[in-house]
């Protein structure tokens, strides 16, 4: 199997290079990038032999299509803007992909990527990703569900905070400050709430979570949970639900005043001798800033709460997930939360242990049980505590 993995100089991209050099069935990963010699910093820690480098614009269209062409099968770890090239140079070339960035509404390539034969895995990366896996493995437990509340968030170990924002970078620093602009859809006592991303960080909004191992936690809402039970066709029965981004408390106490003070905004500063936006402003200074020591653990914790009748009773399922990052490979938490998965489904496809064809959904189409096997099998374990309600 040849795989294609476009954004390969990336942090999460390390894990799923990893892995699937890892991978018997596995011959060759063309580690596609705009910037040069993206494998040098990969030999350390993956088979070498099995690399190809490959210099790309993905922006030419024709020379995209040429890797996909070569590959029996993609991982697309690029920014969010360029899903719309991957899916159509993957329709082209008859070549299924996963994606790991949330994608939302894709049905319009439905039909296309049917007549071309192939699976376009949307949003199989850790948040989104392994949490709808758990979302496919519990509507198959519940009779009905009537709270489902998804909570995920990458944060330094408490021996590595060592700045005011206890927070270092573990992904994009541009994709955390998108995050804090992103609005939030919930249901609320079976009322859709909408919370605009100015008000998220506000007292009214923030929960805390007591993370087993890790003490609380701070909650705050973050992404259209509707959009999913809207997927899983679980909506009608909804009483709560709501998705939320975890951080060591003090995280709103924070960007709230920031948001107040026009930190995010997008439009440049008068007065500067350059266009220089706030946004820009707090990328770029502050990203340098915020980075792992070589000695340091980031931390991945997910938990996912269930209420619902299963068997006629009333029941809560709570999964709990912690990953740290692997100090001997280098290998962040996060790199591991959203390479893995990609890369183990990228092969379920390609074996045919997934078979369905079009836009498909890990809440769906990833079959939870070998999934979950797959990922403790990497030190990716997903704990579940069941309980009776009265």
């Amino acid at each position: 199997m040849k795989v294609l993995v476009l954004g390969a100089g990336g942090l999460q991209a390390k894990a799923a290079i990893y892995d699937l050099s890892l991978s018997s069935d596995v011959s060759e990963i063309v580690c596609a990038d705009s910037r040069p010699d993206t494998i040098a910093d990969l030999k350390r820690f993956a088979d070498e032999k099995k690399l190809r480098e490959a210099t790309i614009d993905v922006n030419d269209f024709e020379k995209l299509k040429g890797l996909f062409i070569e590959a029996d099968i993609a991982i697309d770890l690029l920014p969010r803007g360029f899903k719309e090239l991957v899916c159509e140079a993957a329709i082209e070339t008859r070549t299924s992909v996963v994606n790991t960035n949330y994608t939302y509404d894709m049905s319009r390539y439905e039909k296309k990527a049917k007549d071309a034969g192939i699976a376009i895995m949307c949003e199989c990366g850790l948040d989104p990703g392994i949490d709808l896996v758990i979302y496919n493995k519990a509507i198959h437990k519940f009779d009905e569900i009537h709270l489902l509340n998804s909570y995920c968030g990458g944060f330094p170990e408490k021996s590595a905070c060592d700045n005011p924002l206890n927070y270092k970078i573990s992904w994009t620093w541009e994709g955390v400050l998108s995050s804090t602009k992103r609005d939030a859809t919930a249901i609320k006592n079976g009322i859709k709430v909408s919370i605009p991303a100015d008000d998220q960080h506000k007292p009214d909004y923030i929960n805390t979570m007591d993370f087993p191992a890790l003490g609380l936690l701070e909650a705050i809402p973050n992404g259209d949970a509707i959009y999913f039970t809207d997927l899983l066709g679980i909506s009608e029965k909804i009483q709560e639900t709501g998705r939320y981004s975890l951080r060591w408390p003090g995280w709103s106490a924070i960007w709230g005043p920031l948001k107040k003070l026009s930190f995010l905004d997008t439009e440049p500063v008068n007065g500067l001798p350059c266009a220089v936006t706030p946004y820009q402003f707090l990328d770029k200074f502050l990203g340098p800033r915020l980075q792992y020591k070589d000695n340091e653990k980031d931390l991945v914790a997910m938990i996912n709460v269930f209420e619902g009748i299963s068997g006629g009773k009333q029941v809560r399922l709570t999964s709990t997930m912690l990953i740290e990052r692997s100090l001997d490979t280098g290998l962040m938490a996060m790199s591991k939360g959203v390479g893995y998965p990609a890369s183990i489904v990228a092969q379920m496809i390609n074996n045919k242990e997934i078979t369905a064809t079009g836009i498909l959904t890990p809440a769906l189409h990833v079959p939870w049980k070998p999934f979950m096997e797959k990922l403790s099998e990497r030190g990716i374990v997903i704990n579940e505590k069941e309980e009776f309600l009265h």
